[in-house]
């Protein structure tokens, strides 16, 4: 049982490493090549690709594990508390519709972005940048909105 708790203690600790490791090999790891832009030119740094990957990597390991505990606590909650359990399911279900508005407000068009030839800013994936703005806009707006009432609630209160 000793074991199990150190799990991810360890897991933390390698995360961390990997996660330096990438950073460095980023700054430190030289450049391909420059690229012209407007007139000046930029270092293309050669670990550019490694780092999107690591960043992929754990945005998708918050996100899986995020709905993993949100799962356990949504069944844990049905059968202890079912109207905590109704209420969390409730935020989940706004999340996911704010999430779907964010997609329909996303454009597909081409996005035009100086010095890049590939094939990643369209469709698809123009849609998804323009989703993930546009959800990251409502919720710092949402943010600093709860911030600021829950600052007149808590003084109103006194």
């Amino acid at each position: 049982m000793k074991n199990y708790k150190l799990i991810p203690k360890i897991s933390l600790w390698a995360l961390l490493a990997l996660g330096i490791a990438v950073i460095a090999f980023f700054f430190l790891g030289g450049s391909s090549g420059s690229l012209e832009v407007a007139g000046d030119f930029l270092n293309v740094p050669k670990f550019t690709d490694l780092f999107l990957s690591w960043i992929y990597i754990l945005i998708g390991l918050a996100v899986l594990l995020t709905l993993c505990v949100l799962i356990v606590k949504l069944a844990s909650d049905f059968k202890y508390n079912p109207k905590s359990a109704i209420r969390s399911l409730c935020a989940v279900v706004g999340a996911v519709v704010l999430c779907i508005i964010c997609w329909l407000m996303g454009s597909p068009e081409e996005l035009h972005i100086i010095g890049y030839e590939g094939t990643d800013n369209v469709g698809f994936w123009a849609q998804m940048a323009d989703a993930v703005m546009y959800l990251v806009y409502i919720l710092f707006a949402a943010t600093i909105v709860s911030v600021v009432v829950g600052a007149c609630i808590s003084r109103s209160r006194k």
